[in-house]
């Protein structure tokens, strides 16, 4: 399946080199945004509404730093350049979604280790519900950048769901654990009419 057309913009970054702050706050603002370097102090992103705060928000940081960013709307003149812009932009998004599936993974074994363990707390449940929030957030803000479709944006959706399924399984334990291990008469209050 052929990947959408993208129309582009150029983002033209210029900041003093000292200090450097001003120049970090704009590359990590730019980064977030799903933007790839084309060269030094050029950068490409799609031409969509989800991308234009972020430009706004590295622009007022250029400026706060002496600088000056400029935004054009770029077409390129041969396939040449077209797949300059486009495989930079493949090859960041890959590498997102591969991050992305590994730390998936990282997750998956840290419930497994925690059921191992028989590590059935509520501080632990807490621990592990914020960091699949963090995978939720993070999956929105790589699907939102992620203007190619790729293949890839399905099986980490599929892949987070075996996570949020882990974690249900995981919560089932610890709250069956807290009740056997709650005292007699809090277990009646907890369960009324249970004998």
């Amino acid at each position: 399946m052929p990947s959408p057309a993208v129309a582009w913009l150029m983002v033209l970054a210029q900041v003093p080199s000292q200090p450097s702050r001003h120049r970090v706050a704009v590359w990590r603002e730019l980064r977030k945004a799903g933007a790839v370097p084309i060269s030094a102090g050029s950068w490409a992103v799609p031409d969509t509404d989800a991308f234009h705060p972020f430009l706004e928000r590295a622009a007022e940081l250029c400026r706060r730093g002496g600088g000056t960013l400029a935004v054009l709307a770029v077409s390129p003149r041969d396939d040449a350049s077209e797949d300059l812009i486009r495989s930079a932009y493949l090859a960041a998004r890959l590498d997102e979604w591969s991050e992305f599936d590994a730390e998936c993974g990282h997750y998956e074994a840290e419930i497994a280790k925690e059921i191992a363990k028989r590590k059935f707390t509520f501080g632990e449940l807490e621990e592990e519900e914020q960091s699949l929030d963090r995978l939720r957030r993070w999956f929105q803000d790589l699907r939102r950048r992620d203007v190619l479709e790729l293949p890839q944006s399905t099986a980490a959706a599929a892949r987070l769901q075996t996570c949020e399924e882990l974690l249900e399984g995981y919560a089932a334990q610890v709250y069956d654990a807290m009740r056997d291990a709650a005292p007699l008469n809090e277990r009646d209050q907890a369960d009324p009419g249970q004998d």
